[in-house]
């Protein structure tokens, strides 16, 4: 659009047919942003004009494209030259890399495993709220639910990310780890997010308070961190910021993952809540009636 409206006005109207089409076209599109544009190509018009003769015109051509080969530092071909390639070539021959086709496998074991839990292929249980009135389907997975649906407890299995990042979930596996004496851990991480995404003002406040709770000597709810990673804690919180207690949150959801997750997908409780959660019945025919599959 811009580039169109800087030509009509260097040419004074007088475009090409094709270009007029565009240009009219473009002018209902964004008729509500067409000052902007004009301003726009005016001031670029404004710094052609005040280029020095011969210089570049890159608003028009574009900065001259550089690859690889230019970009390079031309070193003189003799011996320490050569002896750099040779070791340059040995360390890529020697990089890991990883076969297209397990990278395909991936993909495609991926996308099998999301298919059911995608909206627009495989459709909304009970029904779809997007194109119709009915808001059961955000009813029945909202955050907070007494029995949640057999699709939504499924995902927890698919990775420990899944089922943290849901706060029913969040919610579930806070009571496995209270049967096995570690729910400050999950504490710990969940007052790490509150200091990464809370208030500017109480920054100070929640890193004081996650200290005095979690990593202060003698500790009502001590996490067990690793001597490194307390140390450089200790000195961050000196001077306190959003992201100060990054590398203690890492260890412990690392931690989490590696250890509590697998034993909560195997536990009585992840089983009875796979064994209790419901299957919405269908109440509308989908959009797609070839695409429908049995749950």
């Amino acid at each position: 659009a811009i580039y169109l409206a800087k030509k009509n006005i260097r040419k004074q109207g007088d475009l090409i047919e094709h270009e007029k089409d565009n240009y009219n076209l473009l002018h209902k599109r964004i008729n509500h942003t067409w000052d902007f544009v004009v301003m726009q190509a005016r001031e670029q018009l404004r710094m052609m004009l005040s280029l020095q003769p011969g210089a570049p015109n890159v608003l028009e051509q574009g900065p001259e494209r550089r690859n690889c080969h230019t970009t390079r530092v031309q070193l003189t071909k003799n011996m320490d030259y050569y002896k750099q390639e040779i070791e340059y070539c040995r360390k890529a021959m020697a990089r890991t890399r990883v076969k297209s086709s397990i990278c395909l496998e991936g993909y495609i074991k991926f996308n099998e495993q999301y298919v059911p839990h995608d909206p627009i292929m495989s459709g909304c249980l009970p029904s779809n709220p997007w194109i119709t009135d009915d808001t059961t389907y955000w009813a029945m997975n909202a955050p907070t639910v007494t029995t949640p649906t057999k699709l939504r407890v499924e995902r927890w299995g698919f990775s420990f990310s899944e089922l943290i990042m849901d706060p029913l979930g969040r919610a579930q596996l806070l009571e496995f780890l209270k049967k096995e004496f570690s729910a400050e851990n999950l504490s710990f991480w969940e007052a790490c997010e509150e200091l990464r995404y809370g208030e500017q003002s109480r920054i100070a406040e929640i890193v004081d308070s996650i200290y005095q709770q979690f990593l202060a000597p003698g500790a009502t709810r001590w996490v067990n961190i690793d001597s490194k990673t307390m140390e450089r804690t200790l000195e961050g919180i000196k001077t306190p910021h959003r992201y100060v207690m990054d590398d203690a949150q890492m260890h412990i959801y690392m931690l989490m993952k590696k250890d509590s997750y697998p034993r909560f997908l195997k536990s009585d409780l992840y089983k009875n809540l796979l064994a209790e959660a419901i299957i919405p019945p269908e109440t509308k025919k989908r959009v797609f009636p070839f695409m429908r599959k049995p749950r």
